[in-house]
């Protein structure tokens, strides 16, 4: 059995559970499964917003950005260019990482490299609002080490990964 078809089984088979669960706390505890039902409601009109917004990001990316140009800026060939790209990208992106996974692997799935995307996740470590709430306690000298450090690290990791993960792949066949 492949891979896709399992991993569907597993999302129907823990939807079920989950409905079974919600029954059986519904009749057992009536006031619960109200509280239950109405903080997923709270959840999901929290998350329902972000969902439209990635989605129209990663419709906007396709129409916009050609694979070609990911290709060039974050592909093999990218080099340095693309390791700044990456690293600055990190810094001043906003919001929860889980906001910018599907656009990363829409990137990936383009040519981007994993080493960037992973310097990308790493270099988001780096808050630009934080920066003067950082320096005022701790002082322009820590703050000032601790993003170049974080930067270091960032690129460190991503060639890590790469050596890593393009080993792996050479390893794994096509069809998996």
């Amino acid at each position: 059995m492949n891979t896709k078809k399992k991993t569907n089984r597993f999302s129907y088979i823990f939807l079920a559970l989950t409905l079974a669960l919600y029954l059986f706390v519904a009749f057992t505890s009536p006031d619960k499964a109200i509280l239950a039902l109405g903080k997923s409601m709270q959840i999901l009109q929290q998350v329902v917003p972000i969902l439209v917004i990635v989605l129209l990001l990663t419709a906007l990316m396709n129409i916009l950005i050609k694979p070609q140009t990911i290709s060039k800026y974050l592909g093999n060939s990218s080099g340095i260019k693309g390791w700044f790209i990456a690293l600055f990208g990190g810094v001043i992106s906003h919001g929860s990482s889980y906001i910018w996974y599907p656009v990363l692997q829409d990137f990936r799935l383009h040519g981007a490299r994993n080493g960037l995307i992973i310097a990308f996740l790493y270099a988001r470590a780096i808050k630009l609002p934080w920066l003067p709430m950082m320096i005022s306690y701790f002082g322009w000298g820590f703050t000032l080490v601790l993003t170049v450090y974080i930067l270091i690290g960032a690129f460190i990791q991503g060639l890590i990964s790469d050596g890593i993960l393009s080993r792996n792949e050479a390893l794994v066949p096509e069809d998996h």
